[in-house]
């Protein structure tokens, strides 16, 4: 009988830990990238990956490569967008300057921005109605560029409205008509299609901002958590089923799940389906 109650003991935990592996189910694909950094994926979960030497890589979700671009000028991308329904976005804050590419890496625009009047753009993104969020260093302002004109439209002093002496900006993204950016050590502040600041968010994290129906995500001690956009409520989604995984970035059915040389596809767990 004790053997018995021994054997049960250390059986429990194995078995505990194959039901957390069960909430992904088995893995779509694994990609693996040399000198891995940015991941998105665009409407139709394909996978766009780009390396520390800016090269952008195109898989569709059983792991198969379908494109690469490699740009003439390499450089760290500090922003790598696919999400728009058209074009692909990336921006290098080391090269100064910005990509527009089509679905199927083609490139379409590349431009600095020393001409527009951003004299150290630190973080940008695409937005609607051809226009480009800019921060902007040097005078800690919040800009629009109109990418088509080469025109600054509009430009917001961060650092009065938001009262902050030190605004070291992570990232910047714009999600269903509403600006996002991630500040270290402050939160997550949101602003509208104008650049006015609505409210902040509280969540504090270095991984790249990743959105689903009304929420962000985020990894934290191997767990898949999630804030609401609407009460900030907090909830715990998931468990990752790797604890090597560091960043976690999602589609419209997949999730993939970032190591530091190795992506891992899988469908949705039902709890992330489940949310409202």
């Amino acid at each position: 009988m004790k053997n018995l109650l021994a054997f049960l003991f250390l059986l429990f935990p194995l078995l505990s830990w194959g039901q957390e592996l069960e909430e992904f189910g088995k893995p779509l694909a694994e990609i693996s990238i040399r000198d891995l950094d940015l991941v998105s994926m665009d409407t139709k979960d394909q996978i766009f990956i780009s390396n520390s030497r800016g090269d952008i890589f195109q898989y569709n979700a059983k792991g198969e490569q379908l494109n690469l671009f490699s740009p003439t000028r390499q450089g760290r991308l500090h922003q790598l967008e696919a999400a728009w329904t058209v074009n692909i976005f990336s921006f290098s804050a080391d090269l100064q300057e910005y990509r527009i590419l089509d679905r199927f890496l083609n490139l379409l625009s590349e431009k600095g921005f020393f001409q527009t009047g951003v004299q150290l753009a630190k973080a940008a993104t695409l937005g609607n109605n051809n226009i480009i969020w800019v921060w902007d260093e040097s005078d800690l302002n919040l800009k629009i560029l109109d990418y088509r004109r080469n025109l600054i439209t509009q430009s917001q002093p961060l650092n009065l409205i938001l009262n902050l002496e030190n605004l070291n900006v992570l990232e910047i993204r714009e999600f269903k008509n509403r600006l996002f950016m991630n500040v270290k050590n402050e939160g997550v502040f949101l602003f509208d299609n104008q650049g006015n600041f609505l409210k902040k968010i509280n969540l504090q994290t270095d991984q790249r901002l990743c959105f689903y129906k009304e929420h962000l995500f985020w990894l934290e001690e191997g767990k898949i958590k999630a804030i609401s956009l609407l009460n900030q409520e907090v909830q715990e989604v998931a468990k990752s089923p790797d604890p090597r995984d560091l960043q976690i970035q999602m589609g419209q059915a997949i999730i993939t799940l970032i190591s530091k040389d190795k992506i891992t596809v899988y469908p949705f767990p039902d709890k992330i389906n489940d949310l409202n």
